[in-house]
């Protein structure tokens, strides 16, 4: 400790009251000046010898400020390659929440920003697929233009899940969704309820509800899986008569 040297010693008894507080003062001051000078002759770059009660700068944050910072909407190139795997380990859409959740995002905006990052790079690249929205989540899709070639691939496992009456019963549904059974029938001409069953049992149609009349039939739609299998987003995704229309006359 460093003490006050004065030409009359005078003792501490016999110093007044107010003066003994004043050298008190001035000797923890004193103090005060030979550690800032201690600190001011230390390399101000070494922070094992900074002020461990000192505040850091704005620069010491790493990566808080640039653009793969998740405030700002970017994803890191490690994040990116996590994202992709997420989405090709999966056989069903992923919703951006859940990604975010996954990728320990506090907002969907970094997800949705690297999807289209990633979608970007397959562009460039001139890869084969996309990450498409599918039934309100994410998913990676092979191109329209590679359809027929995957159509032969897929086409006995195609036809073993679902039967022409299946089809047709499963595209009423979906234009006329809620409807009934018996409307259902009317349309086709036939009895439909086999095949609803069946429809039901791959989960592909359920039960939406019971028409208010007489006996309460039920009411028939799609579900979840039925867009996650024809690569819809929602029901409007559907075709329109008028899109189909030149189908059919190059057909006939």
């Amino acid at each position: 400790m460093l003490r006050l040297v004065r030409d009359e010693p005078v003792a501490l008894e016999e110093r007044p009251e107010d003066e003994a507080d004043y050298l008190d003062e001035m000797e923890v001051e004193e103090l005060q000046e030979d550690v800032a000078d201690r600190h001011a002759a230390q390399d101000p770059a070494d922070p094992a010898r900074q002020d461990p009660t000192a505040e850091l700068p704005d620069g010491a944050v790493e990566d808080d400020s640039d653009s793969a910072s998740p405030e700002n909407g970017d994803l890191a190139a490690t994040s990116l390659g996590i994202l992709e795997a997420l989405l090709l380990s999966t056989h069903h859409p992923l919703t951006a929440g859940r990604l975010a959740e996954l990728l320990d995002l506090a907002s969907t905006k970094p997800v949705r920003r690297g999807i289209k990052d990633l979608n970007k790079q397959y562009e460039t690249a001139g890869r084969t697929f996309r990450i498409e929205q599918v039934a309100g989540g994410f998913q990676i899709l092979t191109l329209p233009e590679f359809g027929e070639h995957l159509k032969k691939l897929h086409q006995k496992e195609a036809d073993a899940r679902l039967t022409k009456a299946a089809l047709e019963t499963l595209a009423i549904i979906a234009y006329k969704q809620p409807i009934l059974r018996a409307d259902v029938e009317a349309i086709r001409g036939v009895a439909c309820g086999e095949t609803i069953r069946s429809l039901m049992e791959k989960r592909l149609v359920k039960i939406a509800g019971r028409a208010e009349e007489p006996g309460r039939p039920i009411l028939y739609g799609t579900t979840k899986r039925f867009l996650e299998l024809f690569g819809l987003n929602t029901l409007r995704d559907l075709p329109q008569p008028d899109a189909l229309k030149p189908l059919e006359q190059l057909q006939g």
